[in-house]
């Protein structure tokens, strides 16, 4: 089994989408294996992304991520980086399939509704940021 981590973002939840996003997710095989709703510091915001600093687009990452509550959820299943991709659907709404959670609740490649591990490797360093060994 792999774990990954889902996060639902600050559009979705202020759209209340946490339960339909949370029913695709499940549909499809996954277990939620620890949940919680919380709003991000911009420090931690800037620790999470810290991967994009001196992009661009950091700052209004930064800026909307810290602009409300998110929902991350630490996720388990065969292939589950994987397949947690191919639901979310591509990171611009636009080019996302039909179907997909970006597709139905994103309006924007930074409001997109959602955020998922792009590799099993981070599905463990993010799904620790926010759960603690205990928690899941």
């Amino acid at each position: 089994m792999e774990r990954t981590l889902l996060i639902i973002k600050p559009d979705a939840v202020e759209a209340n989408n946490i339960g339909n996003i949370l029913k695709i997710i499940v549909d499809v095989g996954f277990t939620i294996k620890a949940m919680r709703m919380t709003r991000l510091t911009r420090d931690q915001a800037a620790k999470f992304y810290g991967i994009h600093e001196g992009k661009p687009f950091f700052e209004s990452l930064l800026d909307y991520m810290t602009s409300g509550k998110i929902v991350p959820v630490a996720l388990e299943r065969e292939n589950a980086v994987a397949k947690l991709r191919e639901v979310l659907g591509a990171t611009d709404p636009a080019k996302a399939d039909t179907g997909t959670i970006r597709n139905l609740y994103g309006s924007s490649i930074e409001r997109n509704a959602s955020h998922g591990s792009d590799s099993a490797e981070n599905g463990k360093i993010e799904t620790a940021f926010f759960f603690g060994e205990m928690e899941y």
